[in-house]
């Protein structure tokens, strides 16, 4: 890029070309889809609620799946959306560990569900996707909520530009993997709608509050899904 010249958009560095239906991943819950792009093709597992707009995505840390915390919170929690009308969409990266490749991947899949009429979405990560979703939830204007559980601070930098979408952002403070300060420098990052949950004794996949998780994501997805917030226009 010449110096002087703006920053590519989303939109000008991938572009989707079709969504393709394919058999699941690997045994499961939901469809198998495939997305290809100009960047290669990645795949995600949809659970679709019928007469409905409303929508959320997953998505995992730098090995990237489909599994999620808990685990299998993901899956679960699809499935208990689908009751109340609300489509999930899981997504695996192309390029796990990139960020913003994988960035680029949860906004081309937030642009296709608003191009078939879901959304704006509420996007959540987990470790690593802790930041994709951030970055992510500044750009794209498909994206109104943003959760971020057991994160990193690289990459999450953007939190400050997530205003006036929501962020709630979760942390074991027993996690010895990615120690529960990040998640204090990240809430302190951001600017208001934010809340912070933090559990005691629960490690970085969030295993021994799994319950508490899945009740807390079950009642915020929803209500921040039907919050009207108006997003900023893309520069």
């Amino acid at each position: 890029m010449a110096t002087g010249q703006r920053p590519e958009s989303a939109a000008e560095l991938i572009k989707l070309f079709r969504v393709t239906d394919v058999s699941l991943p690997y045994g499961g819950i939901g469809e198998g889809q495939k997305f290809h792009t100009n960047r290669g093709e990645f795949s995600g597992i949809i659970h679709r609620a019928k007469e409905s707009t409303r929508a959320v995505i997953f998505v995992c840390g730098a090995r990237g799946g489909f599994v999620g915390p808990g685990p299998e919170s993901y899956a679960r929690l699809s499935e208990r959306f689908l009751k109340e009308g609300i489509t999930s969409l899981r997504i695996d990266y192309r390029l796990p560990n990139d960020l913003l490749e994988c960035a680029l991947d949860l906004m081309v899949g937030a642009g296709h569900l608003n191009d078939i009429g879901y959304g704006p979405v509420v996007v959540v990560g987990h470790s690593f996707g802790g930041a994709v979703v951030i970055a992510a939830g500044a750009t794209s204007p498909h994206i109104k909520g943003v959760v971020s559980l057991s994160p990193q601070t690289y990459g999450a930098g953007m939190a400050g530009q997530l205003a006036p979408r929501k962020l709630l952002v979760a942390h074991g403070k027993a996690d010895s993997r990615l120690p529960f300060s990040c998640s204090l420098q990240i809430y302190e990052w951001a600017k208001e709608p934010k809340e912070l949950v933090l559990f005691e004794d629960a490690e970085h996949r969030l295993e021994e509050c799994r319950d508490e998780l899945e009740t807390l994501l079950a009642s915020w997805i929803p209500a921040t899904l039907d919050e009207e917030i108006e997003i900023p226009a893309v520069n």
